[in-house]
């Protein structure tokens, strides 16, 4: 089970003294949508400069492009793209296709899908190597948690690996853990921490304990 620390809001700057702090916890650093917005393929590049051993993640929610979007952050250094579920299949088909060519890996992000047995069906008939269960931060604004969707994805998934997000912290770490996803995505309960190398630790002790 791998850790995802998610880094959307800071600068590259400060993003990388934070990873730096908390990197012996981490498996898996996520370039999160608004810090590829903000830097774009550069702090990919960066990131992985900088951390070489650890697998980055460039998190474009990609709805079009899907080949062009995905070798910009493939030929960067990124391990992992992601997708999103909602877009033409076709899409989904041209970032594998892509992820092929390069030796690396699509995530499909499930965010807004509405009928997961279906879609996760379709995506695994074509190739993606990871299923995302997110809960966006304006739907956990709005009192939703993703622990129920995480239960339905555990059921369906067959061949992908499965990831989570959407507000997990160390005191919600272990119902998360219990389901045995392949990958828990941490972003602000770390990143806006008050100690962040302490809640890594807590978060990646409960992963250890109870996978």
């Amino acid at each position: 089970m791998k850790l995802q620390l998610a880094l959307d809001e800071l600068k590259l700057a400060d993003a990388l003294a934070l990873a730096e702090r908390v990197i012996e916890y981490v498996d898996i650093i996520e370039i999160g949508t608004p810090f590829v917005i903000d830097a774009g393929m550069n702090a990919v590049r960066e990131f992985k400069a900088r951390f070489p051993d650890k697998e980055i993640l460039s998190d474009e929610k990609i709805m079009d492009g899907g080949y062009l979007e995905s070798q910009l952050a493939f030929e960067a250094g990124a391990e992992y793209v992601t997708v999103l579920g909602v877009t033409d299949i076709l899409t989904a088909q041209a970032c594998v296709r892509a992820a092929a060519d390069y030796g690396k890996q699509v995530v499909v992000d499930m965010i807004c899908v509405d009928d997961l047995p279906t879609r996760i069906r379709e995506m695994e008939a074509i190739g993606a190597h990871v299923l995302a269960v997110h809960t966006g931060a304006d739907q956990q604004a709005a009192g939703r948690q993703p622990i129920e969707d995480l239960k339905v994805m555990v059921q369906h998934a067959k061949t992908a690996q499965i990831s989570v997000a959407g507000g997990i912290n160390s005191k919600t770490i272990d119902k998360y853990v219990a389901l045995k996803p392949d990958i828990i995505i941490v972003g602000s309960a770390i990143t806006h921490a008050a100690d962040p190398v302490e809640e890594a630790r807590l978060i990646k002790q409960a992963m250890t304990a109870l996978s």
